[in-house]
């Protein structure tokens, strides 16, 4: 039987035409926002990292937020991280980056307009059948209406993929302020503007990606149901119905 995705986090048709054409190449995923006649295209996929999960537990959230630092800073209790409900097979998985461009006139000059359209973690090679939002653990679906978004918020435009079980330990450079600086400089730079922090004695790692305000994570299920993408657009497609 094929799967037959809940109302309540279905992707409706924007969304759900963003997420199948974002990583084609050469596919359009709109136009620009001041120039309705100037198409956005799919430029390339960009594979950044083989992403560690070995607890099969995935958070989907930005490294920090200013109320969690707040609390950090001070050794108040913080919040917990969105770990997704979704469990995924625990091992390595490829994370990709969709590249677009949408050219445009600023100031008098000529921009390519280049940017990251959206970042995925490929959990199979399986085709997707249907999108849907992902429930964070605790999320309530009898609490949502058709229209409702759920997701993170992403502070500084970023957000992350991140092993559950090492969280503490992976998060920690983007919690450390020391001598005006973030800790940052214990993290390794990867292609598509991403960053990743590596927990040797959990084999586990966690990468960030860009991703403006708020960050709707989208499961991308076969016919039998089973997740074989997870994804975040980097801009604002987040129309869920």
């Amino acid at each position: 039987m094929d799967w037959v995705a809940d109302a309540r986090l279905a992707a409706g048709p924007e969304a759900a035409s963003f997420l199948e054409a974002v990583f084609t190449p050469g596919a359009s995923v709109g136009t620009m926002y001041n120039d309705p006649l100037t198409p956005v295209v799919v430029t390339g996929i960009e594979e950044v990292a083989s992403l560690r999960i070995p607890s099969g537990r995935l958070i989907v959230d930005a490294p920090w937020d200013d109320d969690d630092m707040y609390a950090y800073e001070r050794g108040l209790p913080t919040r917990p991280p969105r770990e997704l409900a979704q469990r995924i097979p625990p091992g390595a998985h490829r994370m990709e980056v969709a590249w677009t461009a949408g050219p445009y006139e600023f100031m008098g000059e000529q921009c390519d307009g280049v940017e990251v359209a959206a970042t995925r973690l490929c959990i199979s090679d399986e085709p997707v059948a249907c999108w849907e939002m992902a429930l964070g653990v605790g999320d309530d679906v009898e609490a949502l209406k058709p229209g409702d978004l759920i997701g993170f918020q992403a502070d500084a435009n970023v957000g992350c993929f991140s092993d559950a079980g090492a969280w503490t330990t992976l998060c920690k450079p983007f919690r450390t302020f020391t001598d005006g600086h973030w800790g940052l400089h214990e993290t390794e730079e990867l292609p598509g503007w991403c960053n990743r922090v590596r927990d040797e004695s959990q084999q586990a790692d966690l990468v960030t990606f860009t991703k403006e305000i708020g960050g709707v994570v989208w499961l991308g299920r076969t016919r039998t149901g089973a997740v074989a993408s997870i994804v975040v657009a980097s801009g604002a497609v987040e129309s869920a119905a």
